[in-house]
C-alpha cells in the first residue's frame, strides 16, 4: 500500500504542472502515490500530467468532484488534496506521517500557507490564513487538506457544491477531532491577488466566507466568485 496518495484537481494548469513536475516524480519515488483528475482541460495539462503520473483521471469539470475521483481511485491510507499552484515543500510529507504516527483515530489536518509573492501584504495575508484556521479548525485548499482515507469515506467525501467545498468538509471533519496543524508551510501562488488586486480579493475572500457561513447557497457565491456552477475554480 503506498504512504500517501497526493490527489491533483487541474484545470488548464499545464504550467504548474511543469513546475512541480520534478517534486511528484520524488515523491513517487519515495513509495507515494500522485492522481491527477483532468477536469477538461483545452490546454496541455492531460499530457503534462501523464509525463508526471501513470495515474491520470479523466473526469466531470468541479474540484469536489475531481477530488472526490482521485479518492476513489486512490490505493493509499492517506489522502492529500493539493491544488496545482500549491507547492510542497522538502519535509511536507515527513512531517505528516510523524504526526500521523501520533495520532492513530479521526486523523485529519492541514499545512500553514506561505505565499509567494514579496509584497510585504502577502505576509499579513498568510499570517492572518494560519491563525484563523487555527482558531476556527476549518481549513482551505490552499494548505493542502490532508484526511485518512477511511475518516473521508465515513463522513462522504467533499459535499458536490461549486464553491466552499473544502470548508463544508474542515466543519464536517472537526466535528470527528480537530485538525492537525503542520507548520511546514506549502507554498501557494499569489496569481489570484494579482489578477484581481490584493486589498479587492482579500475582501472578496471575506465577503464569500461570511455569507458562506450565513447560510448563502453556494452556487450564489460560486457566480459572486465568477464561476458557474460546473466550474472548477482553477
Amino acid at each position: 500500500m503506498n504512504l500517501i496518495s497526493v490527489i491533483i484537481p487541474v484545470l488548464n494548469d499545464a504550467e504548474s504542472l511543469e513546475a512541480q513536475g520534478p517534486l511528484l516524480r520524488a515523491l513517487q519515488a519515495q513509495g507515494h502515490e500522485v492522481i491527477i483528475v483532468d477536469g477538461g482541460s483545452h490546454d496541455d495539462s492531460r499530457r503534462v500530467a501523464g509525463e508526471i503520473t501513470p495515474k491520470v483521471i479523466d473526469c466531470g469539470r468541479g474540484r469536489a468532484l475531481q477530488m472526490n475521483a482521485g479518492a476513489d481511485a486512490a490505493g493509499g491510507e492517506l489522502l492529500l488534496f493539493l491544488h496545482a499552484d500549491t507547492r510542497l515543500e522538502p519535509g511536507a510529507l515527513q512531517a505528516l506521517l510523524a504526526q500521523r504516527a501520533r495520532r492513530v483515530e479521526a486523523f485529519w489536518g492541514r499545512f500553514d500557507v506561505r505565499l509567494d509573492g514579496e509584497n510585504w501584504l502577502y505576509r499579513v495575508i498568510e499570517m492572518m490564513m494560519n491563525f484563523r484556521s487555527r482558531i476556527t479548525g476549518i481549513a482551505t485548499g490552499d494548505q493542502a487538506i490532508c484526511v485518512s482515507r477511511a475518516l473521508f469515506q465515513r463522513q462522504g467525501g467533499f459535499p458536490r457544491i461549486p464553491l466552499m467545498e473544502d470548508v463544508a468538509l474542515s466543519k464536517r471533519l472537526r466535528k470527528c477531532a480537530a485538525p492537525v496543524c503542520l507548520r511546514p508551510p506549502v507554498v501557494t501562488s499569489t496569481r489570484r491577488w494579482a489578477r484581481h488586486g490584493i486589498v479587492a480579493m482579500t475582501l472578496l475572500m471575506w465577503r464569500l466566507r461570511l455569507a458562506y457561513f450565513l447560510g448563502v447557497d453556494p452556487a450564489r457565491l460560486a457566480r459572486m466568485y465568477g464561476r458557474t456552477e460546473i466550474d472548477s475554480g482553477h
